[in-house]
């Protein structure tokens, strides 16, 4: 396979990943609705011309803090959290025909299925907590995505988390984190048809509203995503090999009555491997990714790894 059809392979399949919802970290908890390491390379990019496209995403999470540190989850302050993760996610979008400001019109749609598990000492007491259930739905009804020549992609969007999944106060492990979140999002996507060299970026910002339920009220987030990858011919399509990096910064402090330990202003980096293939499957595209993130750095949420496994088919 040339590099001509290696490039247009790739172009057939950029698809969005997925963000799915753990409200067992400490935003409230440690964390928010995204998920570092969820956009980050082609795959979720946009294709360029009218599609239709289906995505499973599987993700875990499993991480810890110090027995000394206080996080707030639940309405509760907790001390040495340990929480476990899984995150299964059905995602559709289409990428429309209407061109508005030169770029394509598209929107989407996910919903995860979360398994969870958490402990943590409570009040001098030892708590253990497990749930199940669907997560807090992502809708996105907003993508304009522009092409520059062959090789670049940009868009922007605007994603809508909704507190569609089960939450109970007092509960250390909760499928939703009952508060909505509205995150406008860029990306810029580059593969060379040259030599096969790949350089995305992903950057959102997001805005919570409080969670009535302890009225706690999450601080805005910034979070970019990137990787650098090269691709090549490998058995029929293309096989690619690089790095993802992340780094999130809440970027305001937490407030409200619920906030007992103060404003928290959470802060995650990390690094790691990511894997991905492409091929052409008769009319369809077959793409899939997988990826090991580990924390580098962290401040005031649970230090430990993410792992994601994407498989896609653009029709």
């Amino acid at each position: 396979m040339n590099l001509q059809r290696r490039h247009h392979l790739l172009n057939l399949f950029l698809v969005p990943g997925i963000l799915w919802t753990v409200s067992v970290e400490a935003e409230e908890g440690g964390s928010g609705h995204y998920m570092p390491g969820a956009m980050a390379s082609f795959i979720d990019a946009l294709p360029g011309y009218p599609a239709f496209a289906v995505e499973n995403v599987f993700a875990y999470y499993g991480g810890d803090v110090s027995r000394n540190v206080a996080l707030p989850v639940g309405g509760e302050s907790t001390r040495g959290l340990n929480a476990t993760a899984y995150a299964n996610s059905l995602v559709g979008f289409y990428e429309t025909p209407l061109q508005l400001l030169g770029a394509h019109y598209a929107a989407g749609l996910a919903l995860p299925y979360v398994w969870m598990d958490a402990k943590a000492r409570v009040d001098n007491f030892t708590v253990q907590d497990s749930a199940n259930g669907i997560g807090d739905m992502t809708i996105i009804p907003f993508m304009l995505g522009w092409t520059n020549g062959t090789d670049l992609k940009y868009d922007v969007r605007l994603d809508t988390y909704v507190p569609t999944g089960q939450y109970e106060k007092g509960a250390l492990a909760n499928p939703g984190k009952n508060y909505w979140t509205f995150e406008p999002e860029a990306s810029v996507s580059y593969i060379s048809s040259k030599i096969g060299l790949e350089a995305s970026a992903f950057a959102g910002l997001d805005f919570s509203t409080k969670n009535q339920a302890t009225d706690y009220q999450s601080g805005d987030v910034f979070h970019l995503d990137a990787t650098v990858a090269e691709h090549v011919p490998l058995l029929g399509g293309v096989a690619g090999l690089g790095a993802n990096g992340f780094y999130y910064q809440q970027i305001s402090s937490d407030s409200g009555s619920g906030a007992i330990l103060g404003g928290f202003e959470g802060r995650t980096v990390g690094v790691g491997p990511a894997l991905s293939y492409i091929r052409k499957i008769g009319k369809a595209e077959l793409a899939t990714e997988v990826k090991w993130l580990p924390e580098l750095e962290v401040k005031d949420r649970i230090k430990g790894n993410y792992v994601w496994f994407k498989i896609a088919v653009l029709f």
